[in-house]
């Protein structure tokens, strides 16, 4: 029976036991689209990633990434933790300032910051954002994610998406944040009457109140429709969230260039996921994501 090893890293963090998991199969010739979606959900983590060999001139990997439910296109974790995974098998060297990685939305490059001949630090380049359709009735969309319409700040929950697409709502505070319980078949009716597609639902608050460090935001997302009832770091997303901060100003512009998005705290497993959005005016020209990823086990998986 053939093996596949594969290296477990916790992303967005630089602790062990904190930020998301990830499992990296840098060697998974032969797996079919069933099988690799079969050991997606074995293994239970927000993604697991599959490495193949180039496809696409320009590109130095081919990676597919499944949650338990279903194949991305891309997401943000999992390129990160799996920069790590391959700077770890000396598959991107030091030498390296730059690798991409070919996904299903086209080539995407990642930065790269070395310390003392190891990756210490790694930022995702995502595409431009596309603003989708928004939710007008605010008291029908907090009564179905279970909080009031005045926990919900200024902006009207919007679809955003760098790559995939989210539903993201700026509550007022962090009690607001953690409050957050998904009635689904009520979230579905209400996007339904909005003209919205049901997304992954991505809540956050600028509030500093209570604010125990750095972050300028702190955020929780709950896709179900992913197989994920909550997910501790959501690069794929935290993209747009700074997208959606830029066009709403929650943020000022001076510090849009670089901040952190905490995420997971609610889990137990805090990510500190850092943004990077530039732009002139009101346009956006750049969309970074990035992050530390620590390795915690490694192992074989028969199939």
């Amino acid at each position: 029976m053939p093996t596949y090893r594969y290296l477990h890293y916790d992303v967005f963090t630089d602790a062990p036991f904190e930020g998301n998991q990830l499992a990296v199969f840098p060697e998974p010739r032969g797996l079919s689209t069933e099988q690799m979606q079969t050991i997606a959900r074995e293994m239970n983590f927000s993604e697991s990633t599959f490495i193949f060999p180039p496809e696409t001139a320009g590109t130095d990997v081919r990676m597919r990434i499944f949650t338990p439910g279903e194949e991305l296109p891309m997401a943000g974790h999992p390129t990160i933790g799996s920069t790590f995974a391959l700077a770890n098998l000396g598959v991107i060297t030091p030498s390296q300032s730059t690798f991409v990685f070919g996904l299903g939305v086209g080539p995407t490059p990642v930065s790269l910051d070395w310390k003392e001949g190891r990756l210490d630090f790694a930022w995702m380049t995502q595409k431009a954002p596309e603003f989708g359709g928004e939710i007008r009735d605010r008291a029908a969309f907090a009564n179905a994610i279970g909080i009031s319409a005045q926990d919900i700040a200024g902006p009207a929950p919007q679809s955003v998406s760098c790559g995939v697409p989210f539903l993201f709502a700026a509550l007022t505070s962090r009690r607001a944040v953690d409050s957050v319980a998904l009635d689904v078949k009520a979230f579905t009716e209400v996007c339904r009457a909005a003209g919205v597609e049901a997304l992954p639902l991505f809540v956050f608050t600028v509030d500093r109140a209570g604010a125990g460090g750095d972050e300028a935001a702190y955020s929780r997302m709950l896709a179900p429709g992913f197989g994920i009832t909550e997910d501790p770091a959501t690069g794929g997303a935290s993209g747009p969230l700074g997208c959606y901060i830029h066009k709403h100003g929650l943020l000022p512009a001076a510090s849009l260039p670089h901040f952190i998005s905490l995420q997971g705290v609610r889990m137990r497993r805090p990510s500190r996921i850092h943004v990077s959005i530039e732009g002139e005016g009101e346009r956006i020209t750049r969309v970074r994501v990035g992050g530390r990823s620590v390795l915690v086990g490694e192992g074989t998986l028969q199939f």
